[in-house]
């Protein structure tokens, strides 16, 4: 069955009758006459196969979570949430199943797969010039959008709905590893933020807070009287985030376990039975969180952590996450012992070998696997892609029956268009490469197109050891993503911001301090692109049309103003930069040595720009402001009482600062309009707020020529007025 449906946002095509994902919100579809698709649509093989042919100027951009670059042409990527800690350029499937992908040429058209299992995405890899988009059903529904690159973004936001907003202090910086593992331990971390003088507003608990691995449970023993060491932590501005897996441990009297029994609530086998897996604490079952009942119960064991003052939690191992089976370890050993005494050649040696590697997350585990969703029994790989989502969903309920004005912070591991409502994600357990800070910087686009505003990278790595130069550089870049968090494994060199030495405290110090000065700017940002169904990171060539701009691979733009070229090369003092347009360049280092001689006007073209390692390059467009304030150790301790503006304003230029509590749901009560008009000679300067804070304004002002003029304005009689 083909059948063809239109509205004002776009088209949807609708093959047979598909497992339900409920990613699409809003949008009347009406039926309308069948039209000519783009490529040709076929079924083979029980699966839906869709080749598009693409020309030699398009790009192909999205796909969320993926390797490789911006451009995704040149791979063939897999849309299976997948637990892989080694993120190597040849690796098809991370954790995220994001399925939305736009062909960015001179007509772009973007793609929504609304499909819970795996797909294929070909793109110009084995079919040469052609996406190939291989859905493995003949029941799926596909999602057509027309319009500029930035229109359809907006137009697919606008039906997935609103992308998650965390509580403000979730912009702040946040450290991790695995793991801190007494309370004793965490409280000394916290307090050496504070002697160096370092900010920070969350520090996360790992898998060993909790007793025996256990969802839901305090180790009593490392963390002794919990509800007081979270107060205490509170009340100097910290906030914990604990981590909750999707294993549930098999152990009797464990109040979950034996709720899930007798309640029936676990993922079962084909028998029915609760099935039986291994993750951190040995012997687990699996919620059905893709049961409505379930979800409900799941959502509200959240409470538990919540009454003891916990306002953030992270999800993980959700894809989900399997170290072994009771048959697939079963078969493995048996398989073992069948060789006893033979003489392996390669093959059998090989498969003995493949046997006990490939136990972890098996597909033939995940066929095992049965859920009851819309009242039906239905294998796991029909709905894998669905699991972490529901999860997090369960979650999110659970917040909003707690306190439903209240935001909670909430990241994910595994991740399905549609979940961008609930919760941010991170990128997983990337590692100490710089392959890996290149790669941060080619994901945000993507995960922006899927709605996952709220986003970041591990900073410095989760796995390997981390140089003093990378940890830099990356936190130079993590300056700028919403999620800025340092997290790293057990057993890797420690990475906290003075694990290292002297020099690199110091110069890490910076680029924190620096962050929370351009928090309210960045949370502007953040806002409008959420408010607004916008990219908070985007392509060059989502604002520029030149060919360079096309090809261009590591460099970005933020929000509608900056544009970020970070350096990704070990032992680099410097890269090439292509500017699109004149821009000036902002050479960062702190906030305290802001002044005009780190302030140049770059002609359109390409410029080499020196950077020591101090030196974070920002580069803004025309008639575009940047607005910075005093750096506090805590988020909810900044104000606006000094601020400092950065502009290069050729004719005008305006910037609306928007600020709000920062716990509520009540977004945008208070707003600063800058409005800079350039003149025969000097600037005018008008500044409009409702924001009583509002105190003493520096402009760094550049005009068309570079030059450049310093003012400083304080109160109504200069020009601030309050409205």
């Amino acid at each position: 069955m083909r059948y063809f449906k239109s509205d004002n946002y776009g088209k949807k095509l609708v093959f047979g009758n598909m497992i339900p994902t409920h990613t699409i919100e809003q949008g009347n579809y009406n039926e309308v006459d069948a039209y000519e698709v783009i490529g040709n649509i076929d079924v083979k093989d029980g699966c839906i196969i869709w080749d598009i042919p693409l020309r030699p100027t398009d790009s192909v951009y999205g796909l969320g979570e993926s390797v490789r670059g911006m451009n995704k042409r040149g791979f063939e990527y897999r849309s299976f949430c997948s637990d892989d800690p080694n993120h190597t350029p040849d690796k098809q499937a991370l954790y995220g199943a994001h399925n939305f992908l736009i062909i960015h040429g001179a007509s772009p058209v973007g793609i929504y797969v609304d499909f819970a299992g795996e797909v294929i995405f070909d793109v110009d890899f084995i079919k040469s010039d052609f996406l190939q988009i291989r859905v493995s059903s003949v029941d799926v529904t596909f999602y057509i959008f027309e319009g500029s690159g930035k229109e359809i973004v907006k137009k697919f936001r606008t039906l997935i709905g609103q992308s998650y907003i965390p509580p403000k202090w979730g912009f702040g910086y946040q450290q991790s590893r695995w793991s801190y593992e007494t309370a004793e331990r965490v409280t000394e971390i916290a307090t050496l933020f504070d002697e160096y003088d370092i900010p920070c507003d969350a520090i996360y608990l790992d898998i060993d807070y909790m007793e025996r691995f256990k969802d839901f449970t305090i180790d009593a023993k490392a963390f002794p009287d919990f509800e007081k060491f979270v107060e205490t932590l509170y009340k100097s501005g910290i906030h914990l985030v604990p981590i909750i897996d999707a294993g549930v441990k098999v152990e009797p009297d464990y109040e979950v376990y034996e709720e899930g029994i007798e309640n029936d609530y676990f993922v079962k086998t084909d028998e029915g039975k609760p099935f039986p897996a291994a993750v951190w604490p040995g012997k687990v079952h699996f919620p059905d969180f893709l049961n409505p009942e379930v979800e409900s119960w799941f959502g509200e064991k959240y409470h538990k952590l919540m009454d003891l003052g916990i306002e953030g939690f992270w999800n993980d191992m959700n894809e989900p996450a399997i170290f072994y089976s009771e048959q697939g370890l079963k078969d493995a050993i048996e398989f073992a012992e069948q060789q006893k005494g033979k003489n392996l050649d390669i093959y059998t040696f090989f498969e003995l070998k493949d046997r006990i590697l490939n136990l972890s997350n098996s597909m033939t585990d995940y066929k095992r696997m049965y859920h009851t969703y819309e009242g039906k029994k239905v294998n796991h790989l029909d709905v894998h892609n669905l699991y972490g989502y529901h999860m997090t969903k369960a979650a999110a309920k659970g917040f909003e029956s707690y306190d439903s004005n209240k935001r909670f912070l909430m990241i994910t591991r595994a991740s399905h268009i549609g979940m961008a409502k609930y919760s941010g994600i991170w990128t997983g357990d990337n590692h100490s490469w710089w392959e890996h800070l290149k790669l941060n910087v080619q994901m945000m686009p993507g995960l922006n197109m899927a709605g996952f505003v709220y986003s970041g990278a591990d900073t410095g790595g989760f796995g390997g050891n981390v140089s003093p130069e990378l940890l830099t550089r990356w936190h130079q870049f993590s300056l700028f993503t919403p999620l800025f968090r340092n997290h790293s494994a057990m057993g890797t060199r420690p990475q906290e911001p003075w694990a290292m030495d002297a020099k690199t405290l110091s110069l890490i110090r910076d680029v924190i301090r620096l962050r929370y000065a351009l928090i309210p700017f960045l949370y502007s940002e953040f806002m409008a692109a959420v408010l607004e169904n916008k990219l908070l990171f985007a392509p060059l060539s989502f604002f520029y049309s030149d060919h360079y701009s096309r090809s261009v691979e590591d460099q970005v733009m933020f929000g509608d103003g900056i544009m970020l070229a970070p350096v990704y090369t070990q032992n680099a003092r410097g890269r090439m930069t292509y500017c699109p347009e004149d821009m000036v360049l902002w050479k960062a280092e702190n906030y305290e040595s802001l002044s005009k001689d780190q302030l140049t006007l770059l002609d359109q073209g390409h410029h080499y720009i020196d950077l020591n390692l101090s030196q974070i390059p920002i580069f803004i467009r025309k008639n575009k402001l940047i607005v910075l304030v005093k750096p506090k150790n805590r988020v909810n301790d900044l104000d606006l009482a000094e601020i400092t503006v950065i502009g290069f304003v050729d004719t005008v230029a305006e910037y609306t600062l928007t600020n709000d509590d920062g716990f509520t749901k009540a977004y945008e009560t208070l707003k600063t309009k800058f409005t800079v008009t350039r003149k025969t000679e000097g600037f005018s300067i008008q500044v409009d707020t409702n924001d009583a804070s509002l105190g003493k304004a520096t402009f760094y002002l550049i005009d068309g020529d570079g030059a450049v003029q310093v003012t400083v304005q304080e109160g109504q009689d200069t020009g601030i007025s309050m409205v």
